[in-house]
């Protein structure tokens, strides 16, 4: 809506679903680079998805980044019958009860995965990972106690922490968020130093779109996620307002090619 307000035309938001995000990918590589195509594009679509199966594009070839334009926050949560309320508890728990605890995701490959499986390795833990078919029924689970632990968006669970349903244990970003008040960082909870985790929605287009072009959609973006209606509507559906420049983007995308590889590797994370 912002985006057809500013620049006088349209803006259609044109939803390719499937395989992971990467026929949107896919689709976004091939268009012309005419400034008239972006894609929404994640970490896991753009640094995670290339190792996990055959993708047709290239991140850092095909694409020209614009701008992150905003995090979705994630918290760490358990099921009460676990009796743990600090994620130094819960790694206390994993380590003296080996292979009884399992996790779940959203799906294999998923932000809440790799989640996950970064604070398996962070803490020398091993716990079983349960992939779901979306948030929402890996959050019943956890309710139900299928599942004891889950590391996945604030919007999914937090009505759920709030009737004491699931317990919150804290969340992996480098201070308290807003949006999570009185929550510690899993960092501080777990006793894991600099233990983060990003889960960011940015905008990419295709690789020889002009940098003058790239730049000026940079700005505009910036600054529509930024004012006071659309900042209050992104921390409504859990996503705080961020914004970056492009080079921060790009300097993204390559950390998070380099991390991704070796996590897949290490955790043996298939779509399997």
């Amino acid at each position: 809506q912002k985006m057809t307000e500013h620049w006088g035309q349209q803006v259609l938001a044109d939803n390719r679903g499937g395989a992971g995000g990467n026929i949107a990918a896919e689709m976004t590589a091939r268009a012309a680079p005419d400034g008239y195509t972006l894609m929404l594009g994640t970490p896991g679509i753009l640094t995670i998805n290339p190792f996990l199966s055959e993708v047709r594009f290239d991140t850092l070839k095909d694409f020209s980044p614009v701008t992150m334009a905003s995090n979705l926050t994630s918290i760490l949560v358990v099921h009460p019958s676990l009796g743990v309320k600090t994620g130094k508890e819960l790694i206390q728990y994993a380590k003296t009860r080996p292979g009884q605890l399992n996790f779940g995701s959203s799906g294999n490959g998923s932000g809440s995965h790799l989640a996950m499986e970064m604070f398996n390795r962070a803490a020398g833990i091993s716990m079983r990972h349960i992939p779901y078919k979306g948030a929402a029924p890996a959050a019943s689970d956890l309710v139900a106690g299928t599942v004891q632990v889950l590391m996945i968006g604030l919007p999914t669970v937090m009505p759920h922490v709030a009737t004491g349903r699931i317990i919150a244990l804290g969340v992996p970003t480098p201070s308290p968020s807003a949006l999570a008040p009185g929550i510690p960082t899993v960092a501080e909870s777990a006793a894991l130093p600099g233990f983060e985790f990003s889960n960011w929605l940015g905008f990419v287009m295709p690789s020889a779109t002009p940098r003058s072009l790239v730049l000026r959609l940079n700005n505009e973006i910036n600054t529509i996620v930024r004012t006071p209606d659309v900042r209050a509507q992104l921390l409504k559906a859990g996503l705080e307002p961020t914004g970056s420049t492009v080079e921060e983007m790009q300097a993204s995308l390559e950390i998070g090619l380099k991390n991704g590889a070796r996590l897949v590797k290490e955790a043996k994370i298939t779509l399997d």
